[in-house]
């Protein structure tokens, strides 16, 4: 359906609380994700960043909705000057000495139709990189 989430599931071998530091704090978060300067897991709490490929960069305009420390943080997710909010939830999952995350990016049938850049498929394409490409190695690197 149009308006269903997109939702990922991974396992990394690595404990929750190392999972829950990587995705909250902000000096690991730059290492795998966006730099996000003093990002603090607090609800209410508002952080922007850039990102898009070139030549389009968007300013993402987020702020923290939900916080369970340990297992689970929600943020707005939007586009400065475009219509449209969405939400990202991590959920983290004790699994022995792993952990299993589930990201759901809800409300992405909010955004746009009109723009190409804001389309589904693009956010499926780019989730996918994040977990696969820098979160897995970031987290299951020789500590």
């Amino acid at each position: 359906m149009k308006n269903e989430p997109v939702v990922f599931e991974r396992t990394f071998n690595a404990p929750v609380a190392r999972v829950w530091k990587a995705i909250t704090d902000s000096n690991d978060m730059q290492q795998w994700y966006f730099n996000l300067p003093g990002f603090k897991p607090e609800v209410g709490y508002e952080f922007q960043f850039t990102a898009g490929d070139d030549p389009k960069q968007y300013l993402h305009l987020c702020k923290v909705t939900e916080v369970v420390p340990g297992k689970k943080l929600t943020y707005s997710w939007r586009y400065d000057g475009y219509e449209g909010n969405s939400f990202v939830t991590f959920e983290l999952f004790p699994d022995g000495d792993k952990t299993k995350l589930k990201l759901t990016h809800a409300g992405l049938d909010t955004f746009p139709t009109s723009n190409p850049d804001l389309v589904k498929g693009n956010f499926v394409q780019g989730w996918t990189q994040i977990l696969d490409t820098s979160l897995k190695p970031f987290l299951e690197k020789a500590a």
